[in-house]
């Protein structure tokens, strides 16, 4: 039942981007394998994000399983459709059930999709990431495969109403080179160098990203150290 409700859900999301009339600038997609398991590891700046990670796959014909937080399947709407996928619901009281889970899917084949950050970057830069993707990876021998996002947090991201509008927004997507997880490398170091090229996939999607804001009234979603007026890391931190 899951694998005929999904592809649906897809057609739905890209009937949607056509609709707010999306322009969309993806690279990299080759790099997401076409068969066995691999976990996807992107930046996180909107509640969308998962919807546009799932889409960097799609050129590999892969649906995405993501770990999400738990009140989501709870939901009375969300819930039904987020288990009917497959997505992994996440405790983060009691992690180990969703880590058993997710390891179980990628040793079956799945890719897995993982936002290290655990949740939206009011910076719009990169947080600390958690350990748990290299984890995973290592144990079911797995490659991690980076990308980054940038521009889905105009849509709607914390703090920030919606726009839900035919604004012709442009999203850029870029996903990178597997990054290795060997034995024998500690799961922190896999991490940084993980966060490492996420965060060199997220400055070349800002490179290539064909807006800048119009008027600091705009400039909101540009990151404080590219002249926008988001929180500085610290600042987002602190609040």
């Amino acid at each position: 039942m899951a694998d005929l409700l999904y592809p649906p859900v897809i057609a739905a999301a890209r009937t949607w981007f056509k609709a707010l009339d999306l322009r969309f600038d993806v690279r990299g997609t080759e790099h997401v394998p076409a068969r066995g398991g691999a976990v996807l590891v992107s930046n996180h700046i909107s509640y969308l994000d998962f919807i546009f990670t799932g889409l960097a796959a799609r050129p590999a014909k892969r649906l995405v399983r993501f770990m999400a937080k738990d009140s989501v399947f709870r939901h009375k709407v969300s819930g039904p459709l987020m288990r009917a996928m497959k997505h992994i619901p996440v405790d983060r009281a009691r992690g180990e059930g969703a880590y058993a889970h997710a390891l179980d899917a990628l040793r079956a084949g799945e890719v897995i999709g993982v936002f290290p950050e655990a949740t939206i970057s009011p910076s719009f830069t990169l947080k600390e990431f958690k350990s748990g993707a290299a984890r995973l990876a290592q144990e079911a021998r797995v490659p991690l495969v980076p990308m980054a996002l940038w521009g889905t947090q105009r849509l709607w991201t914390k703090g920030h109403k919606r726009d839900f509008g035919r604004n012709h927004l442009p999203i850029t997507i870029r996903v990178g080179a597997p990054v290795s997880a060997g034995p024998d490398e500690s799961a922190p170091s896999i991490t940084d160098r993980l966060r490492e090229r996420v965060h060199e996939l997220l400055e070349a999607a800002q490179r290539a990203y064909p807006a800048v804001p119009k008027n600091p009234a705009d400039a909101w979603w540009q990151p404080a150290h590219l002249g926008g007026t988001a929180p500085s890391p610290a600042q987002a931190q602190a609040l």
